[in-house]
């Protein structure tokens, strides 16, 4: 049928129906470059969950906090074909979980308060307010349906004693509601006395005997509240939640519980050795009735389970992981693997022939700082085929795995990296998220068979319209010794190849991570402060291959640092960076190996080492981790000093000449300041050298990627300004000495 609409008209109303769709588009001219504070403005994509019915999309919306100290977190619906802009679906500011009942009716999520910490909620897909379902003591989390939506399986660490104490104080509250009390005031000064006087006292005092204790993120571990499974009917809307049930106790944690095909049971894995930093990895599945009862040993697997799903018939699970090795490793690829539910069954490798990772991503300082991003193995629904993601080369996208012969299959492609998904039952529409180099975070629905994307949410589209960002340069190089390096060069909007620029050489942290084609605030900042961003993936990257990244194992740092300076090389020879002009930062293994090259190389004219290492033995004896097992090291560090110090910046402290920031979080169990930066910064002092240390208060080692959103201004900004001192010139007196 021809159109109604002469061409001009027919072309005006495209225009009209675009700009309704999608912000006005800058001219490259009319942009500005990215700011520091634009991260108060970005919004982030997490937990996307498809409904059964692959109709809508449920997610949670992350958002900088008004006082931009914190995030806010909501949940947003959207229907999946794209036809309608997302809406708010709860109110928040801390909503996060959302999990679709089996109907599609309604959603349970997860709603966190100060005074009744984490308990989950049902939400009606009709409208309404949300309904508390859970009212524990120590929280709720993690709610996973039945599937035939009667009941909700849930996690708490709520112990005897906080369900004693939760209880009594029901009983009294209701008892007092009976009566209709009235008290006076002195009433209820005698009655919270009478109570406090029944409450026993929990001591402060932490009497520490296991080699890790405490958390990087999660403070100090409670040995008296481990995770236990519980289960909860669900009432018809609006009908008073009934009293949960807790169906696995003991004093080890159970986690991961996922439902059988029919309901019957909760599979689940738990660690039941009170101290497994002594042996090989030693994964275990379980298995509890739904109703109660005892649970039973599923399989054992002699190696790392990471990810685990129960095929639609129940007859297999897959799951993501590693085999132990013959000899520790430092780095294992991780594989997916599938083995059968009846007893004796082997678990059979279905990845050993594919050089990637499986479930992996990116690395990033821009992953939703709140709200989750779920990488889950997908069943489709014939059983013969499984959905994951594979990283390979600093790409992460979507694969398609045939059980019968491991055949792999991508589903997306492209220089991007499928940040978190979900799936519909069957496994035929697929949520996700998908960030590049110029995008953060954009939501999609995916449809399997035909690989058809439809764009459901940019939630940074109109800001992003108003930069002037650009992609890296993909480029690869010879190391000293003939090895290819895979790296990316960020250079600014307005590059002039007849110009040399000031480089910063940036380092990953790992070491076994990687960077690559995914949204990195920091690279394009710096560019857009005037400097090319040489970052690379060295041996001992991940996502090149079990060889490529275990080449480093006993030698951290080592030819890893020769490889970054290849890079610099490589720049420089280019005409690109000005050789007098060359700073380098990096922050976890990137700062060891920061603190590392100032010691080998006077090259550099600035360093900021972040929430780094000084000495491997402090670190040893101070980690949020062990090192027991030879995997970085054959031994302790009395076993073999010589080691220890070889391999510790801090032996070569003497060495340093280049200017040196040390960014330390206060609250870093993962590289303890004492083990790093306040080594570091001593030192250097001793010998009145150039050296500053910016600490952060409260902050861990996810500074930079889910920190308080000041403190990652304020931490981008000591590291420019010090760049900026030492390699533009540019005066300040922060860094002076008072």
């Amino acid at each position: 049928m021809p159109s109604i609409l002469n061409p001009r008209r027919a072309a005006a109303v495209l225009l009209t129906l675009l700009a309704l769709v999608a912000p006005h588009v800058l001219a490259a001219a009319d942009k500005r470059p990215i700011a520091e504070t634009d991260l108060f403005k970005f919004v982030w994509t997490a937990d996307p969950r498809i409904s059964p019915d692959g109709k809508q999309v449920v997610y949670v919306r992350v958002t900088v906090s008004e006082k931009k100290d914190g995030y806010d977190t909501a949940l947003w619906i959207v229907p999946a074909d794209g036809s309608e802009p997302p809406r708010p679906f709860t109110s928040g500011p801390h909503d996060s979980s959302p999990r679709w009942s089996p109907d599609g009716s309604r959603v349970a999520f997860v709603r966190s308060a100060e005074k009744d910490g984490s308990q989950i909620q049902l939400i009606s897909t009709r409208g309404g307010e949300a309904v508390a379902l859970t009212s524990l003591p120590k929280g709720a989390g993690n709610p996973v349906w039945s599937p035939d939506g009667k009941t909700i399986a849930f996690a708490s660490s709520a112990n005897e004693q906080d369900l004693k104490k939760w209880r009594t104080r029901k009983e009294k509250e209701a008892k007092d509601k009976a009566q209709n009390v009235r008290e006076t005031g002195q009433d209820k000064a005698k009655s919270a006395k009478d109570e406090k006087g029944e409450d026993e006292r929990e001591s402060d005092v932490r009497v520490i005997t296991r080699a890790v204790y405490r958390f990087n993120s999660g403070g100090y571990g409670d040995t008296t509240r481990p995770g236990h499974l519980w289960t909860v009917a669900v009432s018809a809307d609006g009908a008073a939640a009934p009293e949960p049930k807790q169906l696995t106790s003991g004093e080890f944690a159970e986690e991961g519980q996922e439902w059988s095909p029919d309901g019957s049971t909760l599979y689940f894995g738990s660690d039941r050795v009170k101290e497994p930093y002594y042996n090989d990895a030693e994964s275990i599945l379980y298995a509890v009735p739904a109703g109660g009862g005892e649970s039973r040993q599923v399989f054992s697997f002699h190696g790392d389970l990471n990810d685990f799903t129960v095929s639609p018939d129940g007859r297999w699970i897959a799951f993501s992981g590693f085999a132990n090795p013959d000899k520790p490793r430092s780095h294992n690829e991780t594989d997916l693997f599938v083995i059968g539910t009846t007893p004796g069954a082997e678990a059979r490798s279905l990845t050993t022939s594919y050089d990637g990772e499986i479930g992996e991503g990116i690395g990033s300082d821009q992953h939703s700082p709140r709200g989750g991003s779920p990488k889950p193995i997908v069943w489709s629904r014939d059983g013969r085929s499984l959905y994951v993601t594979t990283a390979e080369q600093g790409r992460a996208n979507l694969a398609r795995i045939d059980v019968a012969t491991g055949a792999l299959q991508p589903v997306t492609r492209g220089d991007q990296e499928v940040v978190s998904y979900s799936a519909t039952p069957d496994g035929s529409r697929l949520a996700l998220v998908l960030s590049t180099p110029t995008v953060l975070g954009d939501l999609y629905s995916l449809d399997t068979a035909s690989g058809r994307l439809t764009p459901l949410a940019r939630p940074n589209q109109e800001l992003f319209s108003q930069l002037n960002l650009t992609p890296p340069e993909e480029i690869v190089y010879k190391s000293f010794d003939g090895k290819e390096v895979h790296a990316f060069v960020q250079k600014p909007a307005d590059f002039d190849p007849a110009k040399k620029y000031p480089l910063i050489l940036d380092i990953h942290g790992g070491p076994h991570s990687a960077y690559g084609y995914t949204f990195f605030h920091e690279m394009q900042w710096m560019a857009a402060k005037g400097y090319v961003v040489l970052y690379p993936n060295p041996r001992g990257s991940s996502t090149y291959g079990q060889e490529f990244g275990n080449v480093i194992q006993y030698e951290f740092p080592g030819d890893d640092a020769k490889d970054l300076l290849a890079g610099v090389d490589e720049m420089v020879k280019r005409g690109v960076a000005d050789p007098k002009r060359l700073g380098v930062t990096g922050g976890s293994g990137g700062g060891i190996l920061t603190n590392w090259i100032v010691t080998q190389t006077d090259r550099f004219a600035a360093a900021a080492a972040q929430r780094s290492i000084a000495s491997w033995a402090d670190f040893w004896y101070t980690a949020d981790f062990t090192l027991f097992r030879p995997t970085w090291f054959h031994g302790a560090p009395w076993e073999d000093p010589q080691d220890f110090a070889r391999r510790s910046p801090i032996t070569y402290a003497a060495k340093i000449t280049t200017p040196l920031m040390l960014i330390e979080g206060e609250a870093d169990y993962r590289t303890p300041p004492g083990a790093g930066g306040e080594q570091m910064f001593r030192a250097l002092k001793y010998m009145k050298k150039p050296v500053v240390m910016v600490r952060f208060p409260d902050e861990s080692h996810e500074l930079s990627r889910s920190g308080k959103p000041w403190h990652r201004i304020e931490r981008l900004r000591h590291i420019m300004a010090w760049m900026d001192k030492y390699l533009q010139g540019k005066k300040t007196e922060a860094y002076d000495v008072p």
